[in-house]
Formats: C-alpha cells, sequence, structure tokens
C-alpha cells in the first residue's frame, strides 16, 4: 500500500507542470512591489515620478497582462471549473465589500479577482463552444478583438495610444456598463479590470494552450478519446495539474526555485494578504522611522 502511495505521489509531482507555478509566483511578485510603490506614492506621499509616468504604466501592464494570460494558459488544468471560478469571483467580492466598507476612497469595484472568476466561469460555460473552433484561428481571432478593445474603457475602439473609432456616449452610464468595460465618467476603483478587453486577452491564453496541445486539430471526438485516455491516476484539483497530459513542452515540468513554486501554487491566499501585510508593515515603518 505504501509502495502505491508514493508511486501516484511521484505521479503527481511528474504530472505538475511547475514552471506555471514558477511564472505566476514570479508575476506575483512583481505586484507585490508594484502595490508597495503604489502603497508608498499615493498612502505615505514619497515622490516618485517615474512610477506616476510611462516606466510605472509599463511594470503595471506587465504585471497584468502576464496574470490574465497565464490564467487563461492555465484554465485546463484540474476539475470542478465551476467551484475554482465561483472562489475566485467571491474573493473578488470580499475585496470590493471591504474596501468599499473601509478605504472608499481605495475601493475595488470589479477587481481582478472578480474578472479572473468571470472569465473562468465563462470560459466553462462555453467550453462546448470554443471546442468548435480551431485553436491557431482561435488565437489570432483572440489576439485580434484584444487588441481592437483595449480602449473601449477610454470610450473607442483602439490599442494604447491609437484610438480609432469612438463609442456611443450612451454605453456608459452605470455599473452594469462598467462591469462590461463601459465605465460612466464618476466611476471610480483603485483596480479595475472589465469583461471587455480582458476576456479576449484571457482567451488568447486559452487557445494558446491549445496550440501546443492539439496543433489545432479541429476533432472534438480526438480530442475527447485522448481527454479519457490522458487522465491522471489521481484526483487533484491544483491549478497546474494537468486534466489530461496532453504534450505541452516537457521544460514546463522543469521547476528551479521552490519558494516562487510555493507562492504560485498559493497566488489566491497571497493576494488577498498581500495588501493588508504591506500597508501594516509601512505604517509601521513610516511611525518608527
Amino acid at each position: 500500500m505504501g509502495r502505491k502511495d508514493g508511486r501516484e505521489k511521484n505521479v503527481q509531482k511528474t504530472a505538475r507542470y511547475l514552471m506555471l507555478d514558477e511564472g505566476r509566483g514570479l508575476v506575483f511578485l512583481s505586484m507585490f512591489f508594484y502595490h508597495a510603490m503604489w502603497d508608498l506614492v499615493y498612502l505615505f506621499g514619497v515622490d516618485a515620478g517615474w512610477y506616476r509616468g510611462t516606466a510605472g504604466y509599463v511594470w503595471q501592464q506587465s504585471i497584468c497582462w502576464s496574470f490574465i494570460l497565464l490564467s487563461g494558459f492555465c484554465w485546463p488544468f484540474g476539475r470542478e471549473k465551476y467551484r475554482r471560478g465561483l472562489l475566485v469571483f467571491g474573493a473578488g467580492a470580499l475585496v470590493t465589500a471591504v474596501t468599499c466598507l473601509f478605504l472608499p476612497q481605495d475601493r475595488v469595484i470589479f477587481g481582478v479577482l472578480t474578472f479572473l472568476g468571470t472569465a473562468s466561469l465563462l470560459t466553462t460555460f462555453f467550453h462546448p463552444l470554443l471546442l468548435r473552433m480551431r485553436a491557431v484561428p482561435g488565437f489570432l481571432t483572440a489576439v485580434l478583438l484584444f487588441v481592437l478593445t483595449r480602449n473601449v474603457n477610454r470610450g473607442c475602439l483602439g490599442f494604447e495610444g491609437w484610438r480609432w473609432i469612438p463609442l456611443p456616449d450612451g454605453w456608459y452610464r452605470n455599473l452594469f456598463s462598467a462591469f462590461f468595460g463601459f465605465p460612466a465618467k464618476d466611476f471610480y476603483s483603485t483596480d479595475y479590470f472589465s469583461l471587455f478587453p480582458w476576456l479576449f486577452l484571457y482567451l488568447t491564453g486559452y487557445f494558446l494552450h491549445r496550440c501546443l496541445t492539439e496543433g489545432g486539430c479541429p476533432d472534438k471526438k480526438a480530442r475527447l478519446a485522448g481527454d479519457r485516455a490522458d487522465r491522471p491516476v489521481t484526483e487533484r484539483t491544483d491549478s497546474c495539474q494537468p486534466q489530461t497530459t496532453a504534450a505541452l513542452p516537457h521544460f514546463l515540468k522543469q521547476g528551479h526555485v521552490p519558494a516562487l513554486r510555493w507562492i504560485g501554487r498559493h497566488s489566491l491566499l497571497c493576494y488577498l494578504l498581500h495588501q493588508p501585510v504591506l500597508f501594516l508593515f509601512l505604517s509601521a515603518v513610516y511611525f518608527l522611522f
């Protein structure tokens, strides 16, 4: 019995894509230091012009893009996808409730966790339809739609500095429209990720995973047959434990930094705790020194 348990643990260990955990951990650390700078600049009055300018914006966008793309890429892993999506969405609702009650001037409405939970639930619900699309055309379509809709929060179609087609002012009305990407002029949130354009970046990661595992194959029966044949022995639901063992590049299974891997595997908990910890630590330093 002990030998069998040991073999199953080895299967779990080798089947997991450790580098994806480490990538998530690395992005989290970048976000941690970005938020530390945000607290220093906006809560403690530290003068950092570079942070308010292009350098800070590029840093922030690198975190957003990486985390959302990686989340979409990891969607096929694990089971109980509805449960996972609801858990992340619930965590986002908790962040919104806490900030609105205790930090209304820095409130978070439709933050990244709310978005990631919504994107996961929508991808799960529409997965049978998404499977009808070839992986490579799906990937290219998602990229194109993300580029086209990147500026919808700003009132137009376009990408960053390029503003191509203005959108009707009537679309930007209330909280409901803000959820989809059309915030009213008086809408305010310190962390805002609307459904559009970010869903298309999430789906870019989803289709990228399929490009690597399917080669663009549209044959649903072949995919389902491969899914049944490749199911892992165990029933784990870790975010980077594959539900299928289709051939992602082997180097993704190689881990090098256990600390990053631990952070990546517990990224939701780390995210929920990092801002209170940062605020308490910086407050203590501020008052002591």
